[in-house]
C-alpha cells in the first residue's frame, strides 16, 4: 500500500494533502450556534458592567424591596442572585405579568393561556411557588382573560420574594461586594480629591 502511493504523481499526493488540511481545519471550527451562544454571552455580560449600579441606588436597593424592584438595574441584580438559588422563575413569572397588563384586548386570552401554562398550572416549566388556592383562582380567572387575572398570583410571589429571597440578598456575597465596591471607590475619590489638594498646597507654597 505504501509503496502504492509512493508511485501516485506528486500532484495527487499534494491534493490529499490539501483535503486533509481542510478537513482538519473544519472539524476545528467551533459551531455556530456555540459561536453564537458565546457572542451572547458576551453581549450580556457586557450589558451588565454597563448597568453597573452606583453608592446611592445600592443604598436604596438596602432600605426597601420597592425600592429595588422599582430599579431595572436592581431587577437585573436581584435576578442574578435568584438564578444561584435556582429561583430566577419567580422574577420572571413578575416581569412577565407587568408586561401581560400591557396586552392588547385582543390578545390578552392567548397570553393569558401562554402565562398559565408556562409559569401557574402544576408541573409548569417554570412553575411558581403559590398556594392551591390562588392557582385555582388564577386558571378560572385565565378562563376568562382580563389584564387583571393574574394580580393575586403576582402579588403572592412579590411577598414570597420580598420576605424570603430579599433578606437573604441583603446578606449575600453579591451585596456585599457592591457595597464593598461603592466604598472602595468612594474611598479612591476622597484620596485623588486630597492629593489634588496636598499639590494646590504645594504649588501656592512654592509660589509664594
Amino acid at each position: 500500500m505504501c509503496k502504492g502511493l509512493a508511485t501516485l504523481p506528486a500532484t495527487c499526493l499534494k491534493s490529499a494533502k490539501d483535503i486533509k488540511h481542510k478537513i482538519s481545519f473544519l472539524l476545528q471550527k467551533p459551531e455556530p450556534q456555540a459561536a453564537d451562544q458565546k457572542q451572547g454571552k458576551e453581549k450580556t455580560a457586557t450589558a451588565a458592567a454597563k448597568r453597573e449600579p452606583n453608592g446611592a441606588e445600592v443604598e436604596k436597593w438596602k432600605e426597601s424591596f420597592s425600592h429595588m424592584m422599582s430599579s431595572d438595574t436592581g431587577r437585573t441584580v436581584f435576578t442574578s442572585f435568584l438564578r444561584s438559588e435556582f429561583s430566577e422563575e419567580n422574577m420572571d413569572f413578575w416581569v412577565a405579568c407587568e408586561d401581560y397588563k400591557k396586552t392588547t384586548p385582543s390578545k390578552l386570552a392567548t397570553r393569558a393561556k401562554q402565562l398559565y401554562q408556562q409559569y401557574v398550572e402544576a408541573d409548569a416549566p417554570n412553575e411558581v411557588n403559590l398556594d392551591a388556592a390562588t392557582r385555582e383562582e388564577t386558571r378560572l380567572n385565565v378562563e376568562n382573560a382580563c389584564p387583571s387575572c393574574f394580580e393575586e398570583a403576582q402579588k403572592m410571589i412579590y411577598t414570597l420574594m420580598e420576605k424570603d429571597s430579599y433578606r437573604r440578598f441583603l446578606k449575600s456575597k453579591l451585596m456585599q461586594d457592591l457595597c464593598q465596591k461603592q466604598i472602595s471607590t468612594v474611598k479612591g475619590k476622597n484620596e485623588k480629591k486630597n492629593c489634588e489638594g496636598a499639590d494646590n498646597r504645594d504649588a501656592l507654597a512654592g509660589g509664594a
